[in-house]
């Protein structure tokens, strides 16, 4: 008798002893990739917005959440390697800015969930399925940038007198391009606008296509969405200055720096709603039942110092209904 109280006894003194052990065992801490295709310091508006979106959340970088960031600086033929490298470090999930790097994404692995922070037509790059119901490892947020870019073109003619010529910069292998200069063209058409296709294949060509706009007589430019202008926006926004071409540009960015104008959809806002998206798929939700976002929030942001330097009167008409005006 006494040696069975002495059994019980020693079994619950070990189980005293081991539960503060077991209850103790570290959780595993969520460990996202995020990765990009301009630069860390391009993209650091945005970073911020994203790491305010996960404060919102309650996540902390470093204390309940990591983060890896992977950049391809402006070169896309670094992203596939990139992407691969977070699949080997089975992040949990990849967060990707932009369509060029959810392609990059999308090969590298069809298990991670990915989550888009913006995209100008995920169904035409063949990334989702429909927006209520994605389908697959990937959700996120569109940028409705294909719509957009006939209505920029339309704003771009009421600011610029008399407009018949436009070149538009874009990368030829940049997912949604071919959308966006179809959706121009149509716009183009209605307005009697000639436009001249630049394709800007590398950082080093952009000297080159401005002369090429020059060249053509083209009295303003239109941008389209391109890790390889992203990475040198200061360059583009200065050799336009300088051609004395009106600019369009498809990042707020562009204009806070120095640029003429920008119209579309607010994408700090995006970068912010992102963050909702890592949570649930962090918390069991699939990303083929997550529906894909479209955007809520649109802005036009004039820069009047740049006006100023290539000699151009902004109409009292488009003045007023810019969200900002940088004087």
């Amino acid at each position: 008798m006494k040696k069975n109280i002495f059994h019980i006894a020693l079994g619950a003194l070990l189980y005293g002893l081991c539960s503060p052990v077991w209850a103790q065992q570290p959780t595993k801490i969520p460990q996202i990739g995020y990765l990009v295709g301009a630069s860390l310091s391009t993209n650091a508006a945005r970073i911020e917005a994203f790491r305010h979106g996960l404060r919102d959340l309650s996540y902390v970088e470093g204390k309940n959440i990591v983060i890896d960031w992977r950049t391809a600086d402006g070169k896309p033929d670094r992203l596939p390697a990139l992407a691969a490298e977070l699949v080997r470090l089975k992040v949990d999930v990849i967060v990707t800015g932009g369509p060029t790097v959810t392609r990059a994404a999308k090969e590298a692995t069809s298990t991670i969930p990915i989550v888009m922070t913006n995209d100008p037509d995920p169904i035409g790059d063949g990334f989702i399925a429909n927006l209520a119901r994605p389908g697959g490892n990937i959700t996120g947020l569109s940028t409705l940038s294909v719509e957009l870019s006939g209505k920029r073109l339309e704003i771009l003619r009421g600011v610029v007198p008399k407009l018949s010529r436009v070149a538009i910069l874009g990368t030829s292998t940049s997912p949604g391009n071919a959308q966006m200069s179809k959706e121009i063209e149509i716009a183009a058409k209605a307005f009697g606008v000639t436009f001249q296709d630049i394709d800007v294949l590398d950082s080093k060509d952009i000297e080159t296509a401005f002369r090429a706009a020059v060249n053509g007589r083209a009295q303003s430019v239109l941008t389209l969405s391109s890790p390889i202008l992203d990475s040198q926006r200061a360059q583009i926004v200065e050799v336009a200055a300088k051609n004395r071409l009106p600019a369009m540009y498809h990042r707020s960015e562009y204009v806070e720096d120095g640029g003429l104008m920008f119209y579309g959809v607010n994408l700090l806002d995006l970068q912010r709603r992102a963050a909702t998206y890592v949570d649930k798929i962090l918390k069991g939700t699939k990303p083929a039942d997550l529906p894909v976002e479209q955007p809520k929030k649109f802005e036009l942001i004039i820069n009047l110092k740049a006006a100023k330097q290539i000699g151009l009167t902004i109409p009292p008409n488009v003045l007023a209904r810019a969200d900002k005006v940088i004087k």
